[in-house]
């Protein structure tokens, strides 16, 4: 199995989050609360004198903010796999191919920061992460919080404890959507 542990806390294997999650509850709080709050005082109000049809739909849309916050917190978010030992040490070593590897006399050079690789006819430079020791694709970027390389790196949102990459970006942007609409749908005095 692949290496991708970082800072980022594995629960069942199903559950990737990073381990600052002091935040990640505190949007819980403000989202639920503010909800509740829109609940007891507001909506009955609003079903009266506007449509019946007002709370039901913000419990609909609380209840999919919910829904992608937990999927775009807990979801792996793009993590690329360490490099195994062999691979560490094939890169650290220079990538000599006339180097016996097993051997450990302890001269080589560093590993370049860049290689240009060929893919589909066009040249892509790949950088070097030294500390997960890989040469990542474009636009993977190494999360300082999470302490892994993430493909196609947004951010590091600490209000939802997890990086923003290819795999969750759809629900964070789903989950601002909705969070948007959520607000839009408060009485402004």
């Amino acid at each position: 199995m692949a290496d991708i542990s970082g800072r980022t806390g594995f629960l069942w294997g199903r559950i990737i989050m990073a381990k600052q999650i002091n935040v990640f509850f505190v949007t819980l709080v403000l989202l639920i609360g503010v909800c509740v709050l829109f609940f007891v005082f507001d909506a009955e109000y609003l079903s009266k004198r506007i449509h019946w049809m007002v709370p039901v739909v913000a419990g609909v849309l609380l209840t999919f903010t919910l829904l992608f916050l937990f999927r775009t917190s807990f979801s792996d978010p793009g993590i690329l796999p360490r490099a195994t030992g062999d691979e560490a040490l094939f890169n650290d070593r220079g990538a000599d191919n006339n180097v016996d590897y097993t051997q450990n006399t302890g001269n080589f050079r560093n590993p370049p920061r860049t290689k240009d690789v060929v893919v589909n006819g066009q040249t892509v430079k790949l950088k070097y992460c030294f500390t997960c020791k890989i040469f990542r694709p474009p636009r993977a970027s190494h999360c300082s919080m999470c302490d892994n390389c993430i493909e196609r790196f947004d951010h590091h949102c600490p209000w939802v404890g997890n990086c923003v990459g290819k795999r969750n970006y759809r629900y964070f942007y789903l989950m601002i959507v909705t969070i948007t609409v959520l607000l839009h749908l408060y009485p402004r005095f």
